[in-house]
């Protein structure tokens, strides 16, 4: 007598739908965080591991000095090199955020037993930070998207000529971590709105509605009184994008503070230019409260990089998030076809 056929069970070692995607999420952002690496490291393969241009040098020998002499010391550090022969007071007039990063990363490597030089912390810093952006971007377009806009977006920023300009092997300075820090920040600043009650919200914003208006009043009444000076061509350079190359000589002298041309958007954002109004469009169509913050992030980004050409690098990684999200929709309708 035969008996019945038994039906096969599903054996505990094979993959579910929720492992493969994670695994493929996985996978897309290594390799994001790779091809964000290695596009920057042109100038250390060809040439060597070397500190490039002027301010990248400063802050190398401010970490330096910092990383030998202690934080203490820094602080208190006179630079006669700086300003030559006038001097400067360095731990006064210099942001340490970027010194401190490469410093406590070569201390906790230094704890570790793992020899390296500060110099060469120094130059692959940016890289390193720029794979770590692709990952932040994607955690922020998740929670304002969804997982593939996320995937395209890390993709996107891994590669964008606009940010590869500023964050390449030795360039050391503060926008090769600061992009990083910007996302990822936003991320966390979703994640802490998300979980606080909607009272705590709704008092914050108008607190700080109410402290902007306070604020105002009191530098126009100042201004009005004549305590203090006037508007001066700073205030109106942000009105009109022309006036800064006009009316002040030094910033008409200086390449990055010109106004942006429409060739610097396509150069620096390549096919990315048309699918930002198109990503901008989606986010007010469906909008809520995530996605208004992208809003406002893009037509705030785009408007001062019009001021000020190397202003391109605020306004790259929300034009990489509508860029994300835009082909996901486009991948999604193909999908369904």
């Amino acid at each position: 007598m035969m008996g019945r056929p038994q039906t096969a069970k599903a054996s505990p070692g094979m993959s579910s739908p929720l492992g493969v995607k994670s695994l493929l999420v996985f996978t897309v952002l290594l390799l994001a965080w790779l091809a964000g690496f290695l596009s920057r490291l042109f100038a250390v393969i060809r040439f060597e591991s070397i500190i490039h241009e002027f301010d990248p040098w400063f802050n190398y020998r401010a970490t330096a000095h910092m990383v030998k002499n202690g934080y203490y010391n820094f602080l208190n550090w006179f630079d006669e090199r700086a300003w030559y022969p006038l001097g400067r007071i360095v731990g006064g007039t210099v942001y340490p955020g970027l010194m401190l990063t490469s410093g406590s990363i070569h201390y906790i490597l230094t704890m570790l037993n793992i020899p390296v030089h500060i110099r060469d912390i120094c130059v692959f810093l940016a890289p390193i930070f720029s794979g770590l952006t692709a990952i932040a971007t994607y955690f922020l377009t998740k929670e304002v998207w969804s997982p593939g806009a996320g995937l395209f977006a890390a993709c996107f920023i891994a590669v964008v000529p606009g940010y590869i300009s500023r964050s390449v092997a030795g360039s050391y300075d503060n926008e090769g971590i600061a992009i990083f820090a910007l996302m990822f920040t936003y991320y966390l600043w979703y994640l802490q709105s998300v979980m606080s009650r909607a009272e705590f919200r709704h008092f914050f914003l108008v607190a700080a509605g109410t402290a902007a208006g306070l604020v105002f009043l009191v530098v126009v009444g100042l201004t009005w009184m004549g305590v203090v000076a006037p508007w001066s061509g700073r205030f109106y350079s942000l009105w009109d994008t022309g006036y800064a190359k006009i009316h002040i000589p030094i910033i008409a002298s200086v390449s990055e503070h010109q106004p942006t041309t429409w060739f610097s958007f396509f150069f620096d954002l390549h096919i990315l230019v048309p699918t930002f109004p198109v990503g901008l469009w989606y986010c007010i169509k469906t909008v809520n409260d995530e996605r208004v913050f992208i809003v406002l992030f893009a037509v705030s980004a785009v408007y001062f990089a019009g001021v000020m050409v190397r202003l391109m690098l605020t306004l790259t990684p929300v034009v990489c998030v509508l860029g994300g999200i835009v082909f996901s929709r486009l991948f999604e309708v193909f999908l369904k076809v």
